[in-house]
């Protein structure tokens, strides 16, 4: 794949907890200069990213309930609309992880929902499953219920738990959802060779840190 072509599905990320204001201009110029398709950060940092990517067509995405997905639903709608007034373009929300395996689908399909009616117009959602948590039924209904919910995309993981993406869980994942969703490969994502082998499964952006590195293998 060529250069280019591969930068666009990349969402150019750091959500290390210890990220410098330096650190996060870095992040800006790299994706401006290599034409990442988005900056990935926390929300603490959506302001000063939308500033400085504002003359340029690389997009703000941040990350809601990141990383445990365990925040009461109505902080999460505030946090997506909060991070949209300040700029966000993108928002990737985790899911409640225990309530799925508790079968409480209901309130996974409700939680999903008040974050995409936030964003609805505004911005893109993206649904973090964290699948290394999940049984291949329990990824497959929580995409059901992403669908369900109106949202944009589903996306593997935080980056934060036991383990990243996978290509199997992505061949779930597309399975579930079809062409009606994108599908975001997250976490461990660091080789050129990981990044083909997660969109020939059938992922359609790639979340990762190691983004330079990677484009530099690229035709």
């Amino acid at each position: 794949m060529k250069k280019q072509e591969l930068a666009k599905l990349i969402d150019h990320t750091i959500l290390k907890p210890e990220a410098t204001r330096e650190q996060i201009v870095k992040l800006c110029k790299e994706a401006i200069e290599n034409g990442f398709a988005s900056v990935c950060i926390n929300p603490s940092n959506v302001k000063i990213c939308a500033e400085l990517l504002k003359k340029s067509e690389v997009k703000v995405c941040t990350v809601i309930g990141f990383p445990l997905g365990a925040n009461i639903t109505k902080i999460k709608s505030l946090e997506t609309e909060e991070a949209i007034k300040d700029g966000a373009e993108e928002v990737d929300m985790v899911i409640n992880v225990g309530k799925l395996k508790d079968k409480d689908f209901q309130y996974v399909e409700d939680d999903i929902r008040a974050v995409v009616e936030k964003a609805k117009g505004k911005a893109i959602t993206k649904v973090i499953l964290e699948t290394c948590l999940l049984t291949k039924e329990e990824i497959a209904k929580a995409s059901e219920l992403a669908v369900k919910a109106g949202s944009d995309f589903v996306k593997t993981s935080t980056g934060f738990s036991s383990a990243g993406a996978k290509v199997e869980d992505i061949k779930i994942m597309r399975k579930c959802v079809g062409d009606k969703l994108g599908v975001k490969a997250s976490g461990g994502i660091r080789t050129y060779e990981d990044c083909i082998a997660m969109i020939e499964a059938g992922a359609s952006r790639i979340g990762a840190s190691a983004s330079i590195s990677i484009c530099e293998k690229a035709e």
